[in-house]
């Protein structure tokens, strides 16, 4: 249970993976914590997550249930493919080298999954959940959030942590301001492996890997999820959905003629595809600061730093924020501290976050080239270390040795300690 101390009494807005590890980890340091959700319920939806080391860290240092850990799956192996099937990178032992490198797994988990378990762990910590509450406004000069419901919640500090389509960010910034396009869009696919008849496919989803396909403009993902059960596919592809539109049903035929000609088991797993859901994606101009004037209001998560999803950073850096921010703020014994506490999750927080974010826009430029003279020169550089050692710069972050290791290398935690720590107690 929490430590008993003064506490803070911290309004978290947003039961997503940031606002549930925001939560978890504020509770861990000995504070009081609600968390506002929109949503009526947590509802048993969503799709696959990667999670890796920068996050699994924090997973295991929260104590999260092994009900999770049951249903993860870990990869085996990471391949690149031309989108014709050639391979154009291979990472054998993936999990053994993961693991060796980190000290932690890199594992595949249903949202759903993930979110339950940190719900679970929040609510024996004590924190208090309100569903089917919806952020009207933030009054940073109580401070206080009310919703539209009309009930008002008095806080010390108030988190944004609502999403890509922050209400929070509005009152934060004091006007409307909507995600931008970023000319792509997913279509997301879940097939459970009774969906897939054929056996060396459902042989392929029972023996966890991730597989990559990358191609003019468009890429794909696959990978296991649910213990081997069921198998998680990211389409990529240019956005053709209207304007204002962020999300609607997908036609199947539509979504298979794009990938025409791609590798055949791809093509075949697209073939027990019974509905498919297409998601615009967005993105959002970096803020000058998270931190509001009166330093009693902090944003986190994709709503101050979304990421394309090229590479699964936006739940990790989701949690990441979550708990640097709960180990600073165990320090704070009185509200005069906040300020120095924001501005050091802030100043520990803000430059990794943008980083990644637009690291995520080179990935998507190297994974979407058109067959041509610079997609030839990538191609020569995957194939030339195929089966070797990986030096270098290299098209994949994934498995890049300049770009893996300070992006799953990262400890969200311990670096918090250590800034805190560098500051001694944090000054009124």
């Amino acid at each position: 249970m929490a430590v008993e101390k003064f506490g803070l009494h911290i309004i978290v807005v947003g039961a997503g993976l940031a606002g549930i590890s925001a939560a978890v980890s504020c509770a861990l340091a000995g504070h009081s914590v609600t968390v506002l959700e929109a949503a009526k319920e947590l509802a048993e939806v969503g799709a696959g997550l990667q999670v890796t080391p920068n996050g699994s860290r924090l997973l295991k240092a929260w104590d999260l249930p092994q009900t999770m850990w049951d249903q993860a799956a870990e990869p085996t192996q990471l391949t690149v493919h031309r989108y014709s099937g050639a391979v154009l990178a291979r990472a054998i032992d993936f999990n053994k080298n993961i693991r060796r490198k980190y000290g932690v797994p890199f594992v595949d988990l249903h949202r759903v999954d993930l979110q339950q378990a940190l719900y679970e762990r929040a609510r024996q910590l004590g924190v208090k959940f309100h569903l089917n509450e919806r952020v009207q406004n933030v009054d940073s000069s109580v401070p206080s959030v009310t919703t539209i419901s009309g009930h008002e919640y008095h806080a010390d500090l108030i988190v944004g942590a609502d999403g890509l389509w922050s209400r929070t960010r509005e009152c934060f910034l004091g006007t409307a301001d909507a995600p931008k396009p970023t000319g792509d869009l997913a279509y997301r696919i879940v097939l459970s492996l009774d969906q897939i008849k054929e056996p060396a496919l459902q042989d392929w989803v029972s023996h966890p890997e991730v597989h990559f396909w990358i191609g003019p403009r468009s890429h794909a993902v696959g990978y296991s999820l649910k213990a081997g059960n069921m198998y998680n596919l990211v389409l990529l592809v240019p956005d053709d959905l209207p304007a204002g539109v962020s999300k609607q049903p997908g036609n199947i035929e539509e979504m298979k003629l794009l990938f025409e000609g791609w590798d055949p088991v791809l093509t075949q797993l697209l073939g027990y595809v019974d509905k498919v859901d297409k998601w615009k994606l967005m993105h959002r101009e970096e803020l000058p600061s998270w931190i509001n004037q009166a330093n009693n209001f902090v944003l986190i998560g994709d709503s101050c730093h979304p990421m394309l999803p090229y590479l699964a950073q936006g739940a990790n850096s989701s949690m990441e924020d979550g708990a640097a921010l709960g180990t600073i703020l165990k320090s704070v014994t009185n509200k005069e501290q906040l300020p120095g506490a924001l501005h050091m999750f802030e100043k520990l927080r803000k430059l990794r976050s943008e980083a990644i974010a637009k690291e995520t826009f080179k990935q998507r430029n190297d994974f979407h080239m058109q067959d041509g003279p610079d997609q030839e020169i990538r191609d020569r550089i995957f194939t030339s270390q195929l089966g070797k050692e990986l030096t270098g710069s290299f098209p994949s972050r994934w498995t890049c040795p300049v770009v893996q290791p300070w992006i799953y290398g990262y400890d969200a935690i311990a670096e918090a300690e250590k800034s805190a720590q560098r500051q001694g107690a944090i000054q009124n």
